[in-house]
């Protein structure tokens, strides 16, 4: 399948936008963009932009406000140039790469999958439990705690839901795998893709994935995006993805000072 023609502009905006989502205790959405979640798991505390501006003020207002939560610098093209040069001097560490991949909504199609998997919007019809067990499903493949499910929970519960849409997956009524669309600057982003270890390698993921694909198209969007681990890549590849960037995931030596009140 032909690669994706595209802006990256909207691609990232769509990855910042869903990340800041993430900062139920802090959010800065400037030339710095940082989130804070309060939770101790780096994915939900981080740097996930720096556009213009020096690096050593940055540096300090991201330490201060990050401080006593592990956190991520998410360095790709909306960064200003030489950025993750800039911070390997400073001591950072790359820890991870996330490949940005895009796909043409309409060359989406049908995916395999257990035939008893019935997928479904997570609506907040049936109430918090019914969020509650959707954390709860994507706990483990995210590598949260359970000491940190009611926090993660929390958060979930205090996201902007205008653009977000939750899909859950379920075998015989339980959530078996996740997928979100989050629809902004113009492309639908998925998220949260996740399968619980029974259901593994059995298409779940690619049939949450395609569903909020297509609610994406149904919502009159035509590229969909997502940023892929290294194991998830090659199914997203085999779904008609191409990758057309990525982030490189930085970590700073961890600062133990207190956040500004």
């Amino acid at each position: 399948m032909a690669a994706v023609s595209t802006d990256l502009g909207p691609l990232f905006g769509n990855a910042r936008d869903f990340l800041l989502g993430w900062g139920c205790t802090h959010r800065l959405d400037a030339d710095l963009a940082l989130y804070r979640s309060g939770i101790s798991h780096p994915q939900l505390n981080g740097v996930v932009g720096l556009r213009h501006g020096g690096l050593d003020e940055a540096l300090t207002e991201a330490t201060a406000r990050l401080a006593d939560v592990p956190w991520l610098w998410w360095v790709g093209a909306d960064s200003r140039p030489g950025l993750t040069e800039d911070l390997l001097t400073r001591g950072a560490t790359t820890v991870g790469k996330a490949p940005v991949m895009a796909i043409d909504l309409d060359e989406v199609g049908g995916a395999d999958g257990p035939a008893e998997l019935r997928i479904a919007e997570v609506t907040g019809a049936g109430g918090a439990d019914e969020l509650a067990e959707w954390v709860r499903a994507y706990r483990v493949p995210f590598g949260f705690t359970v000491e940190q499910t009611d926090e993660v929970i929390k958060a979930e519960e205090s996201r902007p839901t205008d653009s977000v849409v939750r899909f859950a997956g379920r075998v015989e009524g339980r959530i078996v795998g996740t997928s979100v669309l989050f629809a902004a600057h113009g492309v639908a982003g998925v998220y949260n893709v996740a399968t619980v270890e029974a259901y593994r390698r059995q298409g779940v993921g690619t049939r949450l994935t395609a569903a909020a694909l297509r609610a994406g198209r149904e919502r009159g969007l035509r590229i969909g995006t997502l940023q892929a681990t290294s194991m998830g890549a090659s199914m997203y590849r085999r779904m008609g993805f191409s990758q057309v960037s990525g982030y490189r995931l930085l970590q700073l030596p961890q600062s133990t000072d207190h956040p500004p009140s």
